[in-house]
């Protein structure tokens, strides 16, 4: 082979070695200026609005504005919009609109939050996301293209997968585990290219850059200070300031950090080194911090050899990263969590923090998920009466804004001042009162239903918010013991009525299509009249049995009562008043399983450095059982059976402290009624707890698991968590996140555990599984306790469980569906029997929208965003200085659906799955065009070309997926296991 045929290999080559010869004698720092802003830690949104938070986008819009050379990120929305909306000036916004368009103000990530990624559900993560790209595309036309993860306690798997979903070129993590970052500085490997999705694989990887063991905050570089609660300072003096920068200590400042890069230097494979410059609360006085940097940055590049440092974006930064062409390492689907920070320093705590406010969270995420797509079925084809559409938009709004509120990463994670929880709480409750005044003006005005001979009566809109056909039990609380159902045929419905201390429970059970509701009369009756009319309704009977003491040790009992169903046997010891085992029909296998509280104990002594409190989990030896003795009910009814199980501290207490409500359905095992039978339904109540104690339920099997448990990536994919045989603090860093799911298994039978909201989760023996349901606790260090984070909650955790049991592939096929269920149970919607004649005006009645079991209708909404779907013509509007947010757009709707399976998973449900949506929308009207869009809708999937970076499979899919976009108009769509695509949705209007 000739020379000449040799270049064109000697010239990559070359460049390679010019490359590495370059990174051996100069490094390059990119200075990235930030301030991390938490939307809700110590302080309010507002009191942070007005102490600082404010001020930092004031000044640094003003000094960017003085000097080409500096450059700055943002990253949350929340407050950059409280400011845009409500304090800056027509001057400051044109400057931030120039500075955008210059490319030295640069937004990353986009969404509301600084989202948590251990107990938050991948839809309320793709929430806030949409809200924050959805305002400032309609604002500036900009799609933010990097993320800037630093802050969150451990990284998730699903987020590489959603950010790679919504246009990002590069991903950036801080917190893993301590040892992790240790072994990975060592090896050069704290960049990588992460494959999130096992089934997605190279189809949604992104590029990854791991902070190394400094973080995202720059010491000794703080000129501008601490902030001053409540308001700045008049004299501009605040505490902590560094010294600033002068002839006579340049020099010393330029050692430090110098010296501080050439120490990371060696952690990364190229010789450009990201040097994050802020921390929390930070440039809110920018003149001082700019001008003292701009003096360091001057100095290093006249007067340093072999470095040169300049302001950057993440853009600036990533861009020069990728044009190197370097071959990268792969990670797989593996996340970071949990995450410690140093041996004893186990950040599992946080996943069963303020267990109020976490289920409160989840409540209304599936309230809003209800109410935008009955607001969305109620616009399309066309509103039978009039809805002010600003108004009903508002009410969603709020909630959309709340529900992202609490998903910051000192939010749902319970790792906040009580002031803050207050907040958080406040705005959710209005929020859910708005959405649930929405839904009222939809289905209850216009139900006028005849009240009958007895007053007192009420009536019930059930809506099914699933895209698929529903067959449940709903429960209302009345305050009659005897009650006739019927339904709008006037025909009776199955109900059963049970007493409760000072109500009672009826139980209707009802089948709903997708996206339906249906209408129930409920009206007291008296016991003789029952007895004589017919009705579907029973009463369920009560067997109460003697209170049995804790023993020590205790042989399994044949003094059993059972509890069945056409699916289960629980079989409950009335020796111990514990469960005893479960006989499982489709496998024909008795498990032997018992169920108990048990408390971790710690300590209060402020002399040890590392307690447990709202963030760390630290017990000093293995949980003890909380309960002296336990009282046992069964309730047995035609419709519902549960079994109750009182938790006392000792023989003689006279209240329980804990408690179990398992419920079994009596419905048959058929098409519809299969989710419902196959699952028990657990409800635990636990505390008030005594002060330093942190409370589980332990449930014990005989499978033989090994230690191995399956838990779940925020209700996306499920993750193996083989037991860790750490030599310190062994208990706590087997500990993981459970926002949705998880499971343990042997070669015949899985146990399921399905959660309404989040909880800690672990398997400390085999067989075993223990979730986390709450705290209490006044521990940690001084600094913790002055600012109110000592997790002191008083409260009374309620969390709702199901449970599926049975052979691996039955349950596999049922856990997704089943997880759904449970989240996205019916909305009930009461309102009073009238005497309305009956020919008043007809209620909305919808016609079903029914998907495919393995899909998932993840959003159906009319988020109102106004923007041209045409990225050219957006800008030209944006240019002629048409903001957008003038009026809603109505006529454009976004529809998002989710394959459920793994790729590798069952022969049927795993496969893909097209649909044609002009079919399953045929309800909401003519479908004339339909859009692929980015995850979070401001992207053309056809426009969007993300980053290719080399890998060393060489496999080139950086971007969007292997599914082909439908043709414009086309309603035919193939969804692929795992894929998330998202449409807008156009109809003809009528």
């Amino acid at each position: 082979m000739g020379l000449l045929r040799w270049l064109p290999l000697l010239g990559p080559l070359v460049l390679r070695w010019l490359l590495g010869a370059q990174a051996a004698d100069h490094i390059r720092i990119f200075v990235v200026p930030h301030s991390h802003m938490d939307v809700g830690w110590i302080h309010t949104v507002q009191e942070s609005m007005q102490a600082y938070a404010a001020n930092v986008y004031t000044s640094v819009v003003e000094e960017l504005a003085r000097k080409k050379k500096r450059r700055f990120i943002l990253v949350e929305q929340e407050f950059f919009r409280l400011w845009w909306d409500g304090l800056a000036s027509d001057k400051q916004k044109r400057q931030v609109h120039q500075l955008l368009a210059e490319r030295r103000l640069e937004f990353v990530i986009g969404g509301q939050v600084m989202h948590d990624e251990a107990v938050t559900h991948t839809d309320d993560q793709i929430l806030q996301l949409t809200e924050g790209h959805g305002f400032l595309y309609e604002t500036f036309g900009i799609r933010p293209q990097f993320s800037w993860q630093v802050d969150p306690f451990g990284a998730s798997a699903t987020t590489p997968t959603l950010f790679a979903l919504a246009g990002f070129d590069a991903h950036i993590i801080s917190r893993i585990d301590y040892d992790q970052k240790d072994n990975m500085q060592a090896m050069k490997g704290l960049q990588f290219l992460w494959r999130g999705s096992p089934s997605l694989s190279a189809q949604q990887e992104i590029f990854t850059h791991v902070m190394d063991k400094y973080g995202y905050c720059s010491r000794g570089f703080n000129w501008d200070g601490s902030p001053v609660f409540p308001t700045p300072p008049r004299n501009g003096i605040y505490p902590d300031m560094d010294p600033p920068v002068t002839s006579g200590n340049i020099k010393l400042y330029v050692k430090d950090l110098v010296g501080n890069v050439k120490e990371r230097a060696p952690w990364f494979r190229t010789p450009h080194v990201l040097w994050p410059w802020g921390c929390d609360e930070q440039f809110f006085n920018a003149p001082v911090q700019l001008s003292n940097m701009d003096l360091l940055l001057d100095h290093i590049n006249t007067n340093v050899g072999g470095v040169s440092a300049e302001y950057a974006t993440l853009s600036d930064y990533f861009h020069a990263l990728h044009v190197l062409n370097l071959t990268w390492p792969v990670r797989d689907h593996q996340d970071f969590l949990p995450y410690s920070s140093e041996a004893f320093e186990a950040w599992t705590g946080f996943y069963s923090s303020h267990s109020g406010l976490k289920g409160l969270a989840r409540r209304a995420s599936a309230l809003l998920y209800a109410g935008e797509s009955m607001f969305t079925r109620f616009m399309w084809p066309a509103p039978l009466r009039p809805l002010d559409p600003a108004w009903a938009l508002q009410q969603l709004r709020q909630l959309r804004w709340a529900v992202s509120e609490v998903q910051h990463h000192d939010g749902i994670t319970g790792t906040h001042t009580p002031e803050v929880t207050e907040m958080y709480v406040e705005n959710l409750h209005a929020g859910m009162q708005g959405v649930q005044k929405l839904m009222a003006s939809i289905v209850l005005d216009r139900t006028r239903v005849h009240s009958g001979p007895q007053p007192g009566g009420h009536f019930a809109v059930v809506y099914n918010p699933l895209a698929w056909t529903v067959t449940t039990i709903v429960t209302l609380t009345v305050g009659f013991s005897s009650a006739s159902v019927t339904d709008k045929s006037g025909q009776p419905v199955p109900a059963q009525v049970q007493g409760m201390p000072s109500a009672y429970r009826l139980h209707v059970l009802t089948t709903i299509p997708g996206l339906s509701y249906h209408r129930y009369s409920i009206r007291p009756t008296e016991e003789a009249q029952e007895d004589t009319e017919k009705t579907a309704t029973t009463k369920a009977i009560t067997l109460r049995f003697r209170l049995r003491p804790r023993r020590r040790t205790e042989a399994r009992s044949s003094r059993l009562v059972s509890v069945k169903n056409d699916c289960y046997t629980v079989f409950m010891d009335l020796n111990t008043n514990l469960m005893h085992s479960i006989w499982e029909r489709q496998s024909n296998r008795t498990v032997y399983m018992t169920q108990e509280f048990m408390e971790y104990h710690v300590n209060f002594n402020l002399g040890e450095p590392n307690l447990s409190g709202n963030y760390l989990f630290t017990p000093e030896e293995a949980a003890e059982p909380s309960w002296g003795a336990v009282r046992l009910e069964i309730v047995e009814g035609e419709l519902v059976t549960e079994i109750r199980q009182y938790f006392y501290s000792t023989v003689t207490a006279k209240y329980h402290s804990y408690a179990i409500f398992s419920r079994v359905a009596h419905v048959p095992q058929d098409s519809h009624g299969e989710l419902l039978c196959r699952r028990i339904e657990q409800e635990y109540q636990v505390g008030p707890l005594n002060m330093n104690r942190e409370a589980i339920l332990r449930t014990s099997t005989d499978l033989n698991s090994q230690q191995v448990l399956y838990s779940d990536n925020n209700g996306y994919q499920m993750q193996r968590r083989l037991f860790q045989h750490h030599e310190k603090n062994k208990i706590a860093r087997n500990y993981y996140p459970m926002v949705q799911s998880a499971f343990i298994e042997d070669s015949g039978s899985r146990l399921v555990l399905l959660s309404e909201q989040a909880h800690g989760v672990s398997s400390q023996e085999d067989g075993q599984v223990e979730v986390m349901l709450h705290r209490r606790l006044w521990n940690g260090h001084m600094g913790a306790i002055e600012r109110g984070l000592t997790l002191n909650d008083t409260s009374t955790a309620r969390s709702l469980f199901w449970l599926l049991l049975g052979p691996r592939p039955g349950i596999a096929d049922l856990h997704p569906r089943s997880g759904l269920a449970l989240q996205h149970r019916p909305i009930v919607l009461l309102g009073e029997l009238t005497e309305t004649a009956p020919n008043s005006p007809g209620p909305w009645k919808p016609e079903a929208v029914v998907l495919p079991p393995s899909l998932h209708l993840q959003i159906l909404s009319i988020p109102g965003w106004n923007y041209s779907s045409n990225h050219t013509q957006h800008l030209q509007s944006l240019q002629k200085g048409h903001r957008g947010g003038a009026k809603a757009h109505l006529h454009r709707v976004l529809l998002r659906l989710h394959h459920l399976y793994e790729a590798e998973g069952d022969s049927v449900l795993s496969q893909p799955v097209t649909v044609n949506l002009k079919a399953v929308l045929r309800g909401l009207g003519s479908v004339v065009a339909v859009e692929e869009r980015s995850l979070t809708g401001t992207w053309d999937v056809n426009t969007l070309h993300r980053w290719s970076w080399r890998t060393q499979d060489d496999r080139q899919h950086r971007g969007g997926s292997d599914s082909p976009s439908p043709p414009q108009g086309s309603p035919n769509v193939t969804i692929r296991p795992k894929e998330i695509r998202t449409f807008f949705i156009h109809f003809r209007e009528e």
